[in-house]
C-alpha cells in the first residue's frame, strides 16, 4: 500500500518540473516568435534599424536574426532539438541586449526583455525541454547530457560575441558613456 502511494507521489511530483519547463518554453517561444515574425513582416524597417545601429552588413544581419528568432522560437515551442534552438536564442538575445546598451554605460538599462530571454534560453539549455516535448517523445531526451548543454551555452555566448564583433565591429559594453 505504501509503495503504491510513493510511486504515484513521485510520478506526480516529477511531472510538475516538466510542466514548469513547458510554461517556460511557451513564454520564451511566444516572445521570440513574435519578435522574429515582426521583423519578417517589417523586413525593410529591420534592415534600416540594423544599418542605423552600425551593422556592417545590415541585410545579412537582419536575415540572420529573423531566421534565428523564427526557427529558434518554433523549435523551443515544440521542444525540438532544444539545445540547438536555445543556443541560437541565447546568441540572438545577447546581441539584442547589446544593442540596447551599446550607446550607454552597460548598467544604464541592464534588465530588459532580451536580457531576460537570454537567461531563460540558458536555463532551457541547462535543464532540457522536459517530458512534454518532441525531444522527450521522439528522441527520448527530456534532458540532454551535461557535455551537450555546457557546450551549447558556451557556443551561444561565443556566437553572440563573434556576431557582434564581425557584423558590428564595436565593443558593446562600456564602463562609462562611450565617446562620440
Amino acid at each position: 500500500m505504501t509503495s503504491g502511494f510513493r510511486r504515484r507521489t513521485a510520478r506526480a511530483s516529477t511531472s510538475l518540473p516538466d510542466l514548469g519547463l513547458l510554461v517556460l518554453r511557451v513564454a520564451v517561444a511566444a516572445t521570440v516568435l513574435q519578435a522574429g515574425l515582426t521583423k519578417a513582416v517589417q523586413f525593410a524597417a529591420t534592415t534600416q534599424f540594423m544599418a542605423s545601429g552600425g551593422w556592417q552588413t545590415p541585410t545579412f544581419a537582419a536575415y540572420l536574426i529573423t531566421a534565428t528568432e523564427i526557427a529558434g522560437g518554433a523549435a523551443v515551442l515544440l521542444g525540438l532539438l532544444t539545445p540547438l534552438a536555445a543556443c541560437g536564442i541565447l546568441a540572438a538575445m545577447l546581441d539584442a541586449w547589446a544593442v540596447t546598451v551599446s550607446g550607454r554605460a552597460f548598467w544604464s538599462e541592464p534588465f530588459n526583455v532580451p536580457f531576460h530571454l537570454a537567461f531563460a534560453a540558458a536555463a532551457l539549455l541547462l535543464t532540457g525541454a522536459g517530458s512534454y516535448s518532441v525531444d522527450a517523445r521522439v528522441f527520448d531526451r527530456p534532458r540532454w547530457p551535461a557535455a551537450v548543454t555546457i557546450t551549447s551555452v558556451l557556443v551561444g555566448v561565443a556566437a553572440a560575441v563573434a556576431t557582434w564583433v564581425l557584423l558590428n565591429g564595436t565593443n558593446p559594453l562600456h564602463l562609462g558613456t562611450p565617446p562620440g
